[in-house]
C-alpha cells in the first residue's frame, strides 16, 4: 500500500506539497518571512497570505503552486531528477565530491545542501554508516484528535451557530504535566486526518485542510515531549528507532491496510475500550483499540492528565464525541545533523550543508524555506 520511494512525503516538493500549506512561523529572527511568502504569491497563492496572521494555502491548491515553483527552477537552468535516490555521498580528504544515485550514477559537486526531510531514514543510516557525525534529538509523540467542527466553533465564538462570515474556529493548547509538556500541533479547522506513512508496516497520521476549510471536522496533533532520557543509550539513531517501533505497533493494532488504531477521548482517559467509534475523516478506516497498548506509558499518562485540563480551557473539548487516532509521530526530526553556526557546514565534512527539517533546524514550510535560503547564502559567502 505504501511505495517507500514515492509517497505523500517524498517527491516534488517533499512532505510540504501534500500538507495543507500552513505558513505560520515564529522564525522571524532567522530570516525574511515576507520574502518566502512572496515566492508563494508569485507562483499562484492568494495575495492575502502576505497579510494574514495565520497564512494558509490549502491542500487542494498547494501541489499546483509547487509545480509552478519547479517550473521556475527549470526555466532558470536548474534540473529536477525524479526516480533518483541518493545512495551514497562521495567524500575525499574530508571534502564532498558529489553523490551516488540509484547505486550507479555519479553526480559531482563542490557543495551539497542536505535537505532530505525528517522521514528519509535511509539518509541518517547512510551518514551513520559512513561515520559522519549525527546526534539523537528530542521529538514529540502522541495522537491526532478530531472533533466535530461545530463543537470548536461554539466554544471559540461563544455562539450556537457560526456565522457564514466567520472562518472555522482554530485553537492552540498547551499544558505542563509534571516536567513534561503536552501541546496541540498543526491544528486543521475544517480538515481531514490523512495517512502519512513512508515505510511498510507502519501507521503515521497527519492533518490537512483545503483552502476553504469546509469539512465538518476539526483535528489537531496532540503530542507529548519525548526527551533523550526517555530512551537510554548512546546510539544516535535510538530516538529514530523508538519512533519506528511505535509506528509499527500502531500498524499491528490497526490490522493492516493502513487502518488506524483509535479510541474515544473520554474512554481513553477512563481506560475503557470504545464500543464504537464516532464518524471521522480518516478514509482508510479506524479500529477501536486500547491506545495504551501502543503508546509508551509516559505518553499515555501525560495525555490522560492534559485532556481534561484542555476541556477547562475550551468548553466541550473534553468529550466522547472526540476521537483519538494513532499515531502522530513526525512532528519533528528525531535526529540532528550538526553544523557550524557560522559556515552552516558539517564539522567533519567540508562542503556538506545540513539543512532544514530533516537536519533538525526547522519545523515547517516557512522555517525550512528560510533555512534553505540561509544555507544557499552561506555557500555564496564561502566563494
Amino acid at each position: 500500500l505504501v511505495n517507500t520511494e514515492s509517497n505523500y512525503c517524498y517527491g516534488e516538493g517533499g512532505a510540504g506539497t501534500y500538507s495543507d500549506g500552513k505558513l505560520y512561523t515564529r522564525s522571524n529572527k532567522r530570516g525574511d518571512i515576507n520574502k518566502v511568502l512572496q515566492v508563494f504569491v508569485n507562483h499562484g497563492a492568494e495575495p492575502d497570505i502576505a497579510i494574514d496572521a495565520r497564512p494558509h494555502i490549502g491542500t487542494n491548491k498547494l501541489p499546483h503552486i509547487i509545480t509552478s515553483i519547479k517550473d521556475t527552477i527549470l526555466n532558470a537552468g536548474g534540473e529536477v531528477m525524479f526516480d533518483s535516490q541518493m545512495t551514497d555521498i562521495l567524500i575525499e580528504f574530508g571534502k564532498v565530491k558529489g553523490i551516488e544515485i540509484n547505486f550507479e550514477d555519479k553526480l559531482y559537486a563542490d557543495d551539497i545542501i542536505l535537505a532530505t526531510g525528517h522521514s528519509a531514514r535511509d539518509v541518517y543510516e547512510l551518514l551513520h554508516h559512513k561515520n559522519i557525525l549525527i546526534e539523537a534529538k528530542p521529538f514529540a509523540l502522541g495522537v491526532r484528535i478530531e472533533h466535530p467542527q461545530e463543537i470548536i466553533d461554539t466554544a471559540q465564538y461563544h455562539c450556537d451557530t457560526r456565522s457564514e462570515f466567520l472562518p472555522p474556529a482554530y485553537y492552540s493548547l498547551v499544558e505542563q504535566v509534571g516536567a513534561r509538556g503536552v501541546f496541540s500541533f498543526c491544528m486543521c479547522p475544517g480538515g481531514i486526518i490523512a495517512p502519512c506513512a513512508t515505510g511498510e508496516n507502519e501507521i503515521v497520521v497527519n492533518g490537512w485542510s483545503p483552502s476553504k476549510r469546509n469539512n465538518p471536522f476539526a483535528n489537531s496533533g496532540t503530542v507529548v515531549q519525548v526527551t533523550l532520557d526517555d530512551v537510554q543509550g548512546y546510539d544516535p539513531l535510538r530516538m529514530l528507532n523508538f519512533q519506528s517501533q511505535i509506528e509499527k505497533l500502531a500498524f499491528e493494532a490497526g490490522g493492516g491496510n493502513l487502518v488506524a488504531p483509535a479510541q474515544r477521548m473520554m474512554d481513553f482517559v477512563n481506560n475503557k475500550l470504545s464500543i464504537d467509534l464516532p464518524k471521522n475523516s480518516y478514509l482508510p478506516g479506524t479500529k477501536s483499540v486500547m491506545l495504551d497498548n501502543i503508546l509508551p506509558e509516559f505518553v499515555s499518562q501525560s495525555l490522560k492528565s492534559a485532556l481534561p485540563l484542555f476541556g477547562k480551557k475550551i468548553k466541550g473539548y473534553y468529550t466522547n464525541e472526540a476521537i483519538l487516532v494513532g499515531v502522530e509521530s513526525r512532528t519533528s526530526s528525531p535526529v540532528r545533523i550538526p553544523r557550524d553556526k557560522e559556515t552552516y557546514q558539517h564539522p567533519q565534512v567540508r562542503g556538506l550543508y545540513p539543512c532544514a527539517e530533516g537536519a533538525g533546524y526547522a519545523g515547517g514550510i516557512v522555517s525550512a524555506a528560510i533555512d534553505g535560503i540561509n544555507c544557499a547564502n552561506a555557500i555564496l559567502n564561502a566563494k
